[in-house]
């Protein structure tokens, strides 16, 4: 009677032992392997799972412990982002610039107004060359499409007084009537034009003008 109880013990201590192994559990009550993909890990091995290649998780005694990967921004001058199946997080592939909302690419040359011209840089920095524009030698200058830098169609010019209502060329001294001679000046009087927008003007003493008399 003795022998067939010990032998009926040690049955169930065996059988005990392997639900404890096909489970998965140790004697002690702990983790000794974790099911995930389709396949077991041990104790101490990492992997991602297959449904979430953003999630990635540990075997520890306690069982699975996961964590999910936040992806980081792509940088904004990102010109080729690929995205492999494999991959949690989408990878930029290629750099450029940004510069006012548009991308370009490294080494390009581009002019964003006509008065830049800009280099985007190989360190992804966008640099620019901006035109610095002299006064127009005119009180009428003219914007032209594709041109920086105002240009005076019909030559150096001013205003013949502060009213602004008449136009007098720059050079020679104007006639504006019959005892009134101006011309546009450089603040020096030195002879020239050089910016002045108002003329300078001299008015015959003594003199009446006539009615509608005036040169030019």
């Amino acid at each position: 009677m003795c022998v067939k109880a010990v032998n009926a013990l040690l049955s169930l201590l065996l059988l005990a032992l392997c639900l404890q192994c096909a489970s998965g559990f140790s004697v002690a009550g702990q983790v000794n392997t974790c099911e995930a993909n389709g396949s077991v890990y041990y104790v101490g091995e990492w992997y991602f799972l297959d449904s979430d290649h953003c999630t990635q998780c540990e075997c520890t005694v306690e069982g699975a412990a996961c964590a999910r990967t936040e992806c980081t921004s792509l940088p904004p001058a990102c010109i080729h982002v690929s995205h492999y199946p494999t991959d949690c997080c989408p990878r930029c592939e290629k750099i450029g610039c940004e510069y006012r909302g548009e991308v370009f690419e490294l080494g390009e040359q581009f002019q964003p107004s006509e008065c830049e011209q800009c280099t985007c840089d190989m360190d992804g920095i966008a640099r620019c060359l901006v035109a610095d524009c002299a006064p127009p030698p005119c009180v009428n200058p003219v914007y032209e499409k594709g041109k920086c830098c105002p240009e005076c169609k019909e030559g150096p010019n001013c205003y013949a007084d502060s009213s602004q209502t008449q136009v007098i060329p720059g050079g020679e001294p104007v006639w504006i009537d019959s005892c009134t001679k101006c011309r546009c000046h450089d603040g020096q009087d030195a002879g020239y034009w050089e910016g002045n927008r108002v003329a300078q003007c001299v008015r015959v003493q003594t003199c009446t003008p006539d009615d509608g008399d005036s040169h030019n």
